[in-house]
């Protein structure tokens, strides 16, 4: 299979099973479409005919272009047979029952009352609560216990809103850094704040022992403030956006993301992006809101349309301000064609209700911090593991393949299947489709996949003009 587009003028032909990406003229582009219906006479004839007044385009050249074609398919560049189908059910159950990440709810409450929080601010459908050390403690431990061999161990902090209970995650990292040296293991920390909190004491901590932070903001004040709201109604742009700045100053502008939620409110979401690197943040990510389709925030088919048109916006800015000298990271572009993910990440997706698992303040286990509140996606808890067997056989059984509107889409090995609780949430099922969210990942990686071709080409010219 092949999924051919033209963005910003290039003609770009991704070979699905491959990943091989191919950058052709119009030409070749049309002669790729046709290859495999029609034979090399038909090909010919009809080239011909569409580019009869082009004096460059002669029978030989269309030929040739043809054998080079043909040459591509029997390399294993073009066409090539899908090789992964027969081993998706399989690459999970090697995998065994190993844990490698765990998202700690450590405040199931929060000082903002942002109005599309799926998470109910804070309370996930249920009580407000912090997690105590004695339970943070024995998840640290259920993680340790069960992450087999692997030594680096991921623990996101998260909420709510985490800084309401400050105190306990400094004591869950310094517990965490006696127990790898006498287990051989190495955690890796995210912090995820609104930024309300953050104090000096905040960002000595998280510079010193985070390897990531997620620092929320939605952009334009007006658009921030009309969403991330205090109890009192007071928009919080003002309080935070100082206090991002100096974390990011002393943090060195790296490890770190600001992120944004787009909405019904803004769907020209670049112009968000565009003002947080006015304000000097580089590392970038705007997610689409999730929610419910009644919703006042929610996406509407036409706005799907604005932001698809946003991110082709958005790539072409970035190239822009890459060959300008003043280049900024988007996480959605993120892609490495030459040595992405293993093949065990492509069919398997983010290892949620595996892998991955999320911990409530009272130390229940769910698939991942979407699903917690649901009751019928409690897994165990931190004391007894996962006692839900037939739920994680369910969310282990969940791969590409498994989706059957995935099997033949051209973009399933880049997003995995996509993800398992928007799907639930959107279709009733995990193993369902979010149709917007399809959508929108198909047009981020056509612009992720034209960047790097932009990139490389613009590499090539370079070093030929040397």
């Amino acid at each position: 299979m092949v999924h051919q587009y033209v963005l910003n003028g290039f003609h770009i032909v991704v070979d699905t099973c491959s990943g091989a990406v191919h950058v052709v003229d119009e030409v070749a582009y049309d002669i790729i479409a046709l290859f495999e219906n029609d034979t090399e006479e038909d090909i010919t004839r009809k080239i011909l005919s569409k580019y009869a007044g082009r004096p460059d385009v002669t029978e030989a050249e269309v030929r040739q272009c043809v054998a080079d074609v043909r040459a591509l398919k029997e390399s294993g560049r073009l066409f090539t047979e899908d090789r992964f189908a027969p081993i998706a059910g399989t690459l999970k159950e090697r995998s065994g029952d190993v844990v490698k990440a765990l998202c700690l709810h450590v405040a199931h409450t929060c000082n903002l009352n942002c109005s599309y929080c799926f998470a109910s601010q804070g309370k996930y459908h249920g009580e407000r609560a912090l997690m105590s050390f004695e339970v943070g403690k024995q998840a640290l431990d259920f993680l340790i216990a069960s992450s087999g061999e692997r030594h680096n161990l991921e623990v996101d902090f998260f909420g709510g809103e985490p800084l309401m209970n400050f105190g306990v995650v400094k004591q869950l990292v310094a517990y965490a850094r006696e127990r790898e040296k006498e287990c051989g293991k190495h955690f890796r920390f995210t912090l995820t704040t609104n930024g309300m909190l953050i104090d000096d004491d905040v960002i000595d901590f998280a510079n010193r022992e985070c390897d990531n932070v997620v620092l929320s903001l939605d952009g334009r004040k007006e658009i921030h403030d009309a969403l991330r709201v205090d109890y009192a109604g007071r928009g919080s742009y003002d309080t935070v956006v100082p206090k991002f700045q100096r974390l990011v100053e002393k943090r060195g502008g790296k490890r770190y993301y600001m992120r944004g939620t787009f909405t019904h409110l803004n769907p020209d979401f670049t112009k968000d992006l565009f003002h947080m690197a006015d304000l000097g943040f580089t590392e970038l990510s705007m997610e689409p809101v999730v929610c419910a389709p009644g919703d006042p925030a929610a996406l509407t088919p036409e706005d799907i349309e604005i932001v698809k048109e946003q991110y082709e916006i958005l790539a072409a800015w970035m190239l822009r301000r890459k060959k300008e000298g003043r280049p900024i990271t988007f996480y959605h572009y993120m892609l490495d064609l030459k040595n992405g993910p293993c093949v065990y990440k492509r069919l398997s997706g983010c290892g949620s209700g595996t892998e991955y698992m999320a911990v409530t303040p009272w130390g229940d286990l769910y698939p991942c911090h979407q699903f917690v509140g649901e009751e019928k996606y409690r897994m165990g808890n931190v004391w007894e593991g996962v006692t839900n067997t037939a739920l994680r056989e369910e969310f282990r059984a969940c791969n590409v393949y498994a989706r059957e509107e995935c099997r033949e889409c051209w973009a399933r090995l880049y997003c995995s299947g996509g993800c398992a609780a928007n799907a639930l949430h959107a279709t009733g099922s995990i193993r369902g489709v979010y149709r917007a969210g399809c959508e929108l990942f198909k047009k981020r990686i056509e612009c992720a996949i034209m960047m790097q071709a932009a990139e490389q080409l613009g590499e090539e010219n370079e070093t030929a003009d040397r």
